[in-house]
This record gives C-alpha cells, sequence and structure tokens, in this order.
C-alpha cells in the first residue's frame, strides 16, 4: 500500500472532492461512518465525550457523535473554539446536533476538564493529520493535557492531537495519548515511529473511499506492506523444477558457545524454499550442525572455534554471515576477505553488522544488492546516533542509495530501505518476537529468498513480512510471553501457506 505525506493527503483529499464528484460534507459524513462503525466494533455499551476542535477533524469528530447518539449511546461534546470560528463543514456538523440528544459545551478561553467516569470513552478530534506546529500554552494544551489526566479510554480520530505527520523532533508540546488510533485511509507516518508509540496505541486503518486515480498516480517514496503486495511478489513454483532451480545459499555463522544462531539461521532457510543450502561452521560447531539440521550441508573452517577461513562464494547464489559469528579478529579478517571478493549478494546481520561498524569504509566493497539487517544498537553503530527513528531512516537512504544496497530496520514495522529511496513499513509482528535468535531467523528467510533470485528489496520485504506473520500465529497458540525463536521457524509452514506459496495448484 502506498501512502503519502500528509501535505499530499489533503491535496488527495481535494481532488476526491472534485473528480468524484463528492461534497466535502458528504465525505466528511462517509469518513464519519467509517469511524463510528470501527468505534462501536471496540465500544459498544460505553459512555462516550468527544473533544472536538474547531477544523475539519473536529467536524468529524461532531458527525461521530451526533451517529453514536443515533445507536442510542450517550455522548458530550466539548467543542474547542477559542477564535470563535469554525470550518464550514464542521458548522454543519454543529448545526446538526442541534436536535439531538447530544449536549455540546462550547470552550473558549479557559478549558476546565469535566469529571468523567472511568468507563468513559473519550474521542479525540481537536486536530487532524493538518497540524503544523506543536500544541502548547493554549487553551488546546489544557484540553490535552484534560484528556490525558482522566484515566479514560481515548480513540483519536486520524492521528493522535499535538503529533505531526511526519517530523515531530523536537517534541516541545503536548499529545494526547491515545487507546486506539483510528486513522484514515492511510497510515500516517509519525504513527509508525517508535518515539511515538506511547501516543499511538492500536492502529487501524479506515478506508473511506478517496480517490484511487489520484493514489495510483502520485509518486510516493513511502509504503506499507500487506497481504495482497506479498501474494502478489511470491512466484509459484514449476511442477517439473528440480533443487538446482530454487538456488544455493552458503551461510556463514557460528562460534564456540553460539552454535544455535547457526542452527536457527539454517532451519529459517531451509523452511523458506532455498534448493541447498550449506554452513561454514567451525569446527566444534560441526557436529551440532549436522545433527540439529541433515538437510543442510556444512563447510567446516579450519579454525576449532571461529570463522577465519577465506570461502568461495562464487558457486553460491547468495551468502549470509553474521548469526552467532563473534568478532574476534580472525572472525574480522575473514570477513574483509569475503566482502572484497564476493561475486555473490551478502545479506549481513549480527556481529558481521558490528564488525563493520568498525571499518565502515567496507560499505563501498559490499555487491551491488546486499542486504544490511541491523536491530537498532547495530544500526546506531554502524551508522550513526541519531535524535529518532525518523531521523534513522533519512540517513539510511543516503547510504542505501550510495551504496546500492537494502537495509532492513529491525523493530516494530520493521522498516525496508531501498536504493531507490523508496521506504517499506512492514505490517506484520508482535512484541513477542523481541527475543533472542528472532533476528537469525529473519536472516534466514532473507538468504533464502536472495538465493531463488528475489532481488534485494523485494527478498528484505517478503522475508520481514513472512517472519512477523510466523510470529503471528505462534503468538495466536502460545501467547507473547512464551514465544522463543524456535517458534517463529516452526510457524514458519504455516505463514507460507497463508501466503499463497507452498499450498496445493
Amino acid at each position: 500500500m502506498k501512502f503519502f505525506y500528509t501535505a499530499q493527503v489533503k491535496e488527495l483529499d481535494a481532488y476526491t472532492i472534485e473528480h468524484e464528484p463528492i461534497a466535502s460534507i458528504d465525505l466528511m459524513e462517509r469518513a464519519a461512518r467509517a469511524l463510528t462503525a470501527a468505534v462501536l466494533e471496540r465500544y459498544s455499551g460505553c459512555h462516550f465525550a468527544v473533544f472536538a476542535g474547531s477544523g475539519n477533524n473536529g467536524g468529524d469528530g461532531l458527525a461521530v457523535a451526533r451517529m453514536l447518539a443515533a445507536e442510542g449511546h450517550s455522548v458530550a461534546v466539548w467543542l474547542v473554539n477559542p477564535k470563535g470560528k469554525l470550518s464550514p463543514d464542521c458548522a454543519v456538523n454543529l448545526e446538526r446536533l442541534k436536535n439531538t440528544t447530544v449536549s455540546v459545551v462550547e470552550v473558549k478561553d479557559v478549558f476546565s476538564m469535566p469529571v468523567l467516569d472511568k468507563d468513559t470513552v473519550i474521542i479525540d478530534a481537536l486536530f487532524g493529520s493538518g497540524l503544523n506546529k506543536h500544541v502548547s500554552g493554549s487553551v488546546f494544551a489544557d484540553a490535552i493535557n484534560g484528556i490525558n489526566a482522566s484515566g479514560c479510554r481515548v480513540v483519536a480520530v486520524d492521528m493522535p492531537s499535538g503529533l505531526l505527520g511526519e517530523n515531530n523532533h523536537p517534541l516541545e508540546g503536548v499529545v494526547v495519548s491515545a487507546t486506539d488510533t483510528l486513522t484514515l485511509h492511510f497510515p500516517k507516518l509519525s504513527l509508525l515511529m517508535p518515539e511515538n508509540a506511547p501516543f499511538v496505541g492500536d492502529i487501524s486503518i479506515l478506508d473511506i473511499g478517496l480517490s484511487r486515480e489520484w493514489i495510483d498516480r502520485e509518486p510516493s517514496p513511502l509504503h506499507f506492506t500487506d497481504e495482497k503486495e506479498i501474494k502478489a511478489l511470491l512466484r509459484p513454483r514449476a511442477r517439473h523444477a528440480h533443487k538446482g532451480n530454487f538456488g544455493r545459499a552458503l551461510l556463514v555463522a557460528g562460534s564456540r558457545g553460539m552454535a544455535g544462531a547457526s542452527v536457527l539461521a539454517s532451519r529459517a532457510t531451509l523452511r523458506s524454499g532455498v534448493g541447498l543450502l550449506t554452513v561454514h561452521v567451525p569446527a566444534c560447531n560441526n557436529p551440532i550442525v549436522q545433527v540439529a539440521v541433515p538437510e543442510a550441508m556444512t563447510s567446516i573452517d579450519s579454525n576449532d572455534c571461529c570463522f577465519s577461513d577465506q570461502v568461495d562464494s562464487s558457486k553460491y547464489n547468495a551468502v549470509a554471515v553474521g548469526p552467532g559469528l563473534g568478532q574476534c579478529k580472525e572472525s574480522e579478517e575473514a570477513l574483509y576477505n569475503l566482502i572484497k571478493s564476493s561475486s555473490a549478494p551478502l545479506v549481513l546481520d549480527a556481529d558481521a553488522l558490528n564488525i563493520l561498524s568498525r571499518n565502515k569504509e567496507w560499505l563501498s566493497l559490499l555487491p551491488e544488492g546486499s542486504v544490511l539487517t541491523p536491530h537498532p544498537g547495530e544500526a546506531e553503530r554502524l551508522f550513526g546516533k541519531f535524535a529518532d527513528r525518523y531521523a534513522t531512516i533519512c540517513a539510511v537512504r543516503g547510504v542505501a542509495r550510495k551504496y546500492s544496497i537494502a537495509v532492513l530496520l529491525k523493530g516494530a514495522y520493521t522498516t525496508i530501505v531501498a536504493p531507490d529511496g523508496n521506504i517499506y513499513f512492514n505490517s506484520t509482528g508482535n512484541p513477542g518476537m523481541a527475543t533472542g535468535g528472532s533476528g537469525d531467523v529473519l536472516t534466514g528467510i532473507v538468504l533464502a529468498l536472495r538465493a531463488q533470485g528475489y532481488n534485494s528489496v523485494d527478498a528484505a520485504r517478503i522475508a520481514a513480512y513472512i517472519h512477523g506473520l510466523a510470529g503471528d500465529l505462534a503468538v495466536a497458540e502460545i501467547g507473547e510471553t512464551a514465544l522463543v525463536a524456535g517458534d517463529i521457524v516452526n510457524y514458519l509452514p504455516k505463514a507460507w501457506l497463508s501466503s499463497g506459496k507452498g499450498g496445493l495448484r
């Protein structure tokens, strides 16, 4: 799903109104119906308090208040309007409330937070995604502080009020802390940033029928990967295919005491469709890998404890290196030799990234189409320390473009930064996956896909989605607390089946 910066969304609204055609008040009504249905799906039978601003987001809130009242719910509205001027559609929806059971209190100068029962659900419609400065020192700031202090559940309309659509650094004002955010038609970029998680809560995207023509033609580097896109990317297997058609992969992983990383990555590679897998391991780990992953071949390093040999990558379609590797001097030298000599694309993870972060000049030696998969700490060591994820992504875009590589930034909404400047946010995964070895599994999936001939960006996108989906399927049965990385591997078959790959044809 392509999505847009907030300035573009404003253009999309205007285009939809002109070319559908539909009156702006009717488009607001359409949005309000979608919002009301989503609110009632979550909170039916509750009392509602709507805090509305004077713009169109406030108009959405007033329309939702009317529709909730029509469903028999108790609804009260506080309309914060310090300038005494409403947008035209907001004014229409205020007029429409006159013959309903909804009570309306208009606040102009001083906001005094009403005493609300803790079971009341607050609808935050003070500001939408068009806010261009932080909120502080105003009646709106008082309203936001009151909402946050109420102890009530809060549903934000489109955006938590006070949060800007993109860059929020430095955050100098107050922001509503929502329980749920019902964002209209697309996610907004700031909703996907980890630094904004305390304000956002659970996100739901509501389709309100904006112009498909405009969406299809308007360029944007922002994408939110969903099931439909993944199914379109996956290739069917030919009936008469053989193992040689699905790539030869080399995994360089493990060291003394960290054989488990090579086992997890190996199992994930094999569960993701690779034709042949060879695992290069130190001698001490060979018996473990041979027993734990009998489907894989091994290449045994001359060093008993760590990666030290120069490996020949010429017969492989893709090479992954890093899980459980360690950072000894011998491994650093061997990694340099591999990067310098490899004609196959590389997937670098874990200690390979830590070594690379001490030798950033090696970035220029990476084969085109390589994939880096850092978690936040590794990203900081590799790319530098930035104020927040937004700034990190901006910096990584330049690195990806300069070296023609893809960078997979792990975390909630795992982010793939492509060498052409596009940014893909993943839609699957859960907090239970924040466990040791989870990244090793992801590396194995990326390796398998690169070996099968998927380009770096598609491989990273598919891997992130399937990895997260396997975690979601596992959590549905065993919960977040008990989840371990091996469970993610075990649920990969179900993830591939549900995505349309690996089933009967």
